[in-house]
């Protein structure tokens, strides 16, 4: 995420259309990753981390293969559960170093979505739901920006009904498949 705001929709004066103007230039970003957990006969959770750049010269731009694997450890920790990690096809999911961190969590599996699919993944819902929360906002600063977003997702953390709805907007269901 950037200071530059979603566009949304909004009521005002006939004929006058309301604009806030933001600069969009601040120093740093916001990267989110998040995680929505699925377990037959449990509530769904929600795991994320945030990190801030803040457009130092050489510094990364966005999560690296680190920063997931802190979030799936993290998630393995709270859940004290084997997970079976369904990824979408980032470059960073991909990556050979990744595969190398993943191959050392006995615990961890990853399964690949096809190639464009982002409306099998939950998570993207998840995202969208977010950003139209943040709709014509203005935050001034990164951290008035961090400080609502990590407000949100702590928010909807709690939302149990909300993020299995997220799964049930995908079509996809929980089950076994060794079942006949």
């Amino acid at each position: 995420m950037t200071g530059r705001p979603p566009k949304g929709r909004t009521w005002g004066r006939r004929g006058i259309t309301p604009t806030v103007r933001v600069s969009g230039r601040g120093r740093g970003r916001l990267s989110v990753a998040g995680l929505l957990c699925y377990r037959p006969g449990l509530p769904a959770r929600l795991c994320y981390r945030l990190r801030r750049h803040t457009g130092r010269k050489g510094e990364r731009r966005s999560l690296g293969e680190r920063d997931y694997i802190r979030l799936l450890d993290g998630a393995h920790h709270l859940l004290k559960a084997p997970l079976i990690v369904v990824w979408d096809r980032l470059s960073t999911h991909i990556s050979k170093a990744m595969q190398t961190l993943v191959a050392e969590r006995d615990w961890l599996s990853v399964v690949l979505l096809p190639g464009y699919a982002p409306d099998l993944d939950p998570v993207e819902g998840m995202w969208a739901h977010i950003k139209r929360s943040l709709a014509n906002l203005a935050a001034r600063t990164l951290g008035e920006l961090e400080t609502l977003l990590r407000r949100r997702l702590k928010t909807l953390q709690y939302r149990h009904r909300v993020l299995g709805g997220f799964l049930a907007g995908t079509g996809l269901t929980l089950g076994r498949t060794d079942r006949p």
